[in-house]
C-alpha cells in the first residue's frame, strides 16, 4: 500500500506527498493584482500541506488562445518575473509548484464568445486542420464563429517553441514542473485527436507535436520535469467515429514515456467542450443568477442563444452525471503500461478512495473544483483517514466563469459546511 504521505519523484523533483491541487481556472489575468490573486488561490493549498500545487491553464502567447475570460498569459518576461513572488511563497511551505501551459486553438474565445469576437474582429483561431463537419455545421447555424488559420508546418514548430519559451520563463521564475494542458479540447488535444487532426505533414501524427514541445522545453528550460494530460475521447457521441479510444490513449502514453515525458495524467472526455469535463449536476443556480445573466448574453450573443446553451448544459448534465473517480480505470491501464508516475484526477472526493487509488490506479491523486469551496482542503485529507470534500459537484462555480467571474464556490449549503469545519479547526495543520 502506498501512503498518501509518501514522497513522489517526478523527473529530478521530489514531491513531499501524493496529494495535489489539480489545475483549475484562477481567472487572475495579467493586471497589477494578478500575482496577488494567484497567491490568494494557490497559497492556502500549499500552506495546508498539498505536495504539489498546479497553477491552472496559462496561455503561452500574448494574443488569442484564451479558452475563458481572465486567463493568465506568460508571454512577457517582466510579468513572469513577478511570478517569482508566488513561487517563493509556495516553496516556503515545502510545496512543489507546477505551471500548466495552454493554447486554446479552436476552443478559444475568438470562437464562442461573441463580445470578445466583436472587440477583436481580426483575430483568427489557430487550427490544426480545417474544423470538422459538426463544428462547421454549428458555425453555419450561428452558435460558433469559425474563421480559422490552419497552421503551416513551420508555424507548428513556432507554436511548439512558444511553449518552450514560456517554460523557460516559468523555470526562471521558480516553477518546478511544466504541465501541458493536453486535454479538454485545447490545441494539444486537437493535435492528438483524429477528430481534429487531418494533417498530411509530419504533424498528422499528433505525438510529433508533443515531441516538438519537449524539444523546445529542453532548449529553453533545461531538464525541468515535463508532464501532460492525455485524452481518451470515450465520452464522445457514438456518431463520431474518428476519435481517441482508450487503447489509443494508452498507446500515446507509452510513446510519451519513451520520448522523455516525466509524468502523465490520463483523462476521459468527449471530442467537444462539454460537461464530460466537469461531471455533476446541472448548475441551475448559476444560470438563474441575475449577477451573471448579462454576462451570459454578452458571451453567447443574445438571450435566445444563452438560453439554448443552458438547455444544452442541462441535457449534457443528464448524460454526464457525476461518477466517483471517473478516470481511475483509464489511469490503472496506463500505469501498467508505462514506467513514469501516473496522476489521477476527476471525481475524487474522499480520503478512503484516495487510499485505494494510490499504488493501484495511480501514483498521486488530485482535486480541482473542491478547492473552490475548501482552499485548505489538504489539511483535512492528510489528517483524517475518513475525510471527504464538501464539494457537491453542482458546477455552480464553473458556469459564471463564462461571464468573467472568478472561480469560487457559490452554493450556500456547501459554504455553510465549510464554515462549520473551519470553526471546528478542521483546517488547522497538525
Amino acid at each position: 500500500m502506498v501512503r498518501l504521505s509518501a514522497p513522489l519523484r517526478i523527473g529530478d523533483v521530489t514531491v513531499s506527498n501524493r496529494l495535489y491541487r489539480a489545475p483549475v481556472l484562477e481567472c487572475a489575468g495579467n493586471g497589477d493584482d494578478a500575482v496577488d490573486r494567484l497567491i490568494d488561490h494557490l497559497d492556502p493549498a500549499a500552506a495546508a500541506g498539498a505536495g504539489l500545487v498546479c497553477q491552472g491553464a496559462t496561455i503561452v502567447r500574448g494574443e488569442g488562445g484564451c479558452a475563458a475570460p481572465g486567463m493568465t498569459r506568460v508571454h512577457d518576461d517582466d510579468f513572469v518575473a513577478r511570478l517569482g513572488r508566488l513561487t517563493d511563497r509556495l516553496h516556503a511551505h515545502d510545496t512543489t509548484v507546477a505551471i500548466q501551459l495552454e493554447h486554446g486553438g479552436l476552443r478559444s474565445m475568438e470562437t464562442w464568445h461573441r463580445g470578445y469576437r466583436r472587440e477583436h474582429p481580426g483575430l483568427e483561431q489557430l487550427a490544426v486542420s480545417r474544423p470538422p463537419v459538426p463544428l462547421r455545421a454549428l458555425d453555419r447555424l450561428g452558435f460558433l464563429d469559425y474563421d480559422p488559420h490552419v497552421l503551416t508546418t513551420d508555424e507548428v514548430y513556432d507554436l511548439a517553441d512558444d511553449f518552450g519559451r514560456a517554460a523557460g520563463r516559468a523555470v526562471d521564475a521558480g516553477y518546478d514542473i511544466v504541465h501541458l494542458a493536453g486535454a479538454n479540447m485545447g490545441i494539444v488535444h486537437q493535435f492528438l485527436s483524429p477528430f481534429y487532426n487531418r494533417r498530411d505533414d509530419e504533424f498528422g501524427d499528433g505525438v510529433r507535436f508533443l515531441a516538438a514541445v519537449r524539444d523546445a522545453v529542453r532548449d529553453h528550460a533545461g531538464n525541468v520535469p515535463l508532464m501532460t494530460k492525455v485524452p481518451a475521447e470515450t465520452a464522445a457521441p457514438a456518431v463520431i467515429r474518428r476519435r481517441l479510444t482508450r487503447e489509443d490513449a494508452v498507446a500515446i502514453c507509452r510513446r510519451l514515456d519513451r520520448i522523455g515525458y516525466d509524468a502523465l495524467v490520463p483523462v476521459s472526455g468527449s471530442v467537444f467542450w462539454d460537461m464530460s469535463i466537469v461531471r455533476g449536476e446541472f448548475p441551475a443556480r448559476a444560470w438563474r443568477d441575475e449577477d451573471f445573466r448579462e454576462g451570459y448574453v454578452e458571451a453567447f450573443g443574445g438571450r435566445l442563444r444563452a438560453g439554448l446553451v443552458a438547455l444544452a448544459n442541462r441535457l449534457q448534465a443528464r448524460r454526464y452525471d457525476f461518477a466517483p473517480a471517473w478516470n481511475a480505470d483509464l489511469c490503472r491501464v496506463v500505469r501498467d503500461a508505462v514506467d513514469v508516475p501516473v496522476l489521477c484526477e476527476g471525481g475524487v472526493r474522499d480520503r478512503p478512495r484516495i487510499d485505494r487509488l494510490l499504488g493501484d490506479a495511480c501514483d498521486a491523486v488530485g482535486m480541482a473544483r473542491p478547492f473552490y469551496a475548501e482552499p485548505e482542503l489538504p489539511a483535512r485529507l492528510l489528517a483524517d483517514a475518513e475525510a471527504s470534500a464538501v464539494c457537491a459537484s453542482c458546477n455552480n462555480c464553473t458556469v459564471p466563469q463564462v461571464a468573467g467571474a472568478p472561480g469560487v464556490c457559490r452554493t450556500p449549503v456547501v459554504l455553510s459546511e465549510a464554515g462549520r469545519l473551519r470553526e471546528a479547526g478542521a483546517y488547522d495543520r497538525r
